[in-house]
């Protein structure tokens, strides 16, 4: 990315957010479009300040200072453009135009689940943040979640210590660590996990980010585990996005008398999964079928070992599955294939969730189906 990168231009731009910026490429089609129209086109779309800011040079220092970040290793700005940009995140209803990147930003296209909870953890909440995310993450589910104190930190460093990583979705600039006393926890994720943040660099952590930072974090992610949380906790924020996004969401039940279980419970009486262990979620997920089998190597992704060590019989039985034989080609809605399987919506759900993930069909927008061939 040089100097001139369309991208990079309009990523400094200051006092137009994701919202703007997503309405002028729905609009023109591309930064190149959005950059070379006049202030009268502009100006259908943006407020006469807005229309200031784009209209001017970039700020040379923050130019500079961008340009000189993102020459350092592993550091990278993804766009809607790029190839990799991770397609789960096109389904929410506004996804972000860039993320700044730092680490290994594969792991956005990998599947995950995003654990959040509270920053005054109890010393079990800890526990169980960590040894939930650790054994997610051994089955192949990268963890997501806020480098909060707390919870987050507790499911980052779980995540990072099984096989699938972890992703910390940041609501500052990513050249600031916030909270301070988890700056070695940042630098592990930089250099084994991935770090990402929305937010230009230099951007100071805002009380209104942190929501936006929430609906990334559950947007990344097939479903949120909340650990513990209190009735007012910011967590219930990114369970509700969550189900917005038609997330599954999780919660661990605690006692009745402690106030961090109260969030939880409420949580579980509005819908939410109650989870007592690891395998809960995995079986709500149909991950089962993704686990690698006894003996086999644990440092090959599931989804190519089991491609590698499938048997004629189970290769059949996939093929003769109900759902895929359900879709004749045309995107379904999920009342169809109900109709057409018999299976109630929430096994046909966990069996679309199964599909997807092995590649095998497409969620579309408006909630359809279609197989991908």
């Amino acid at each position: 990315m040089n100097a001139r990168d369309p991208w990079l231009h309009l990523a400094l731009v200051p006092g137009v957010g994701n919202t703007s910026l997503i309405r002028l490429l729905t609009a023109f089609g591309s930064p190149e479009a959005v950059l070379s129209s006049s202030r009268h086109a502009l100006a259908a779309h943006l407020t006469p300040a807005q229309c200031d800011a784009l209209l001017a040079e970039p700020d040379a220092a923050q130019l500079d200072a961008a340009l000189a970040w993102l020459d350092q290793p592993d550091n990278s700005l993804m766009t809607l453009a790029d190839a990799d940009y991770p397609k789960i995140l096109l389904e929410i209803p506004d996804p972000p135009a860039m993320l700044y990147c730092k680490g290994r930003r594969a792991l956005l296209n990998q599947p995950a689940l995003g654990i959040v909870g509270s920053r005054n953890a109890t010393p079990q909440g800890v526990r169980d943040a960590e040894a939930f995310a650790h054994a997610l993450s051994d089955a192949g589910l990268t963890i997501v979640s806020g480098l909060a104190l707390g919870i987050d930190a507790a499911a980052h460093r779980g995540g990072l210590a099984g096989a699938g990583s972890s992703v910390a979705v940041i609501g500052t600039g990513l050249d600031r660590i916030y909270p301070a006393r988890n700056k070695a926890l940042a630098h592990q994720l930089a250099e084994t996990g991935l770090i990402v943040s929305e937010f230009a660099l230099g951007t100071p952590p805002l009380p209104g980010h942190f929501p936006r930072r929430n609906r990334l974090i559950s947007g990344l992610s097939r479903g949120v585990l909340v650990v513990e949380a209190a009735p007012d906790s910011g967590s219930l924020i990114t369970a509700r996005v969550a189900t917005e996004q038609g997330r599954e969401v999780f919660a661990i039940p605690g006692s009745i008398h402690s106030p961090l279980a109260r969030g939880c419970h409420a949580l579980i009486k509005q819908g939410a999964k109650l989870v007592e262990s690891a395998a809960d979620i995995l079986d709500e997920l149909a991950w089962q079928q993704r686990l690698a089998p006894p003996g086999l190597r644990q440092d090959r992704p599931h989804s190519e070992a089991l491609a590698e060590d499938a048997s004629p019989e189970l290769t059949a039985a996939a093929l003769a599955d109900p759902v895929l034989n359900a879709l004749d080609g045309a995107p379904t809605t999920l009342d169809t294939l109900a109709q057409r399987t018999g299976l109630t919506l929430d096994a046909l759900s966990a069996k679309l969730l199964s599909l997807e993930l092995d590649g095998r069909i497409a969620s579309l927008p408006g909630g359809r189906y279609q197989k991908i061939h």
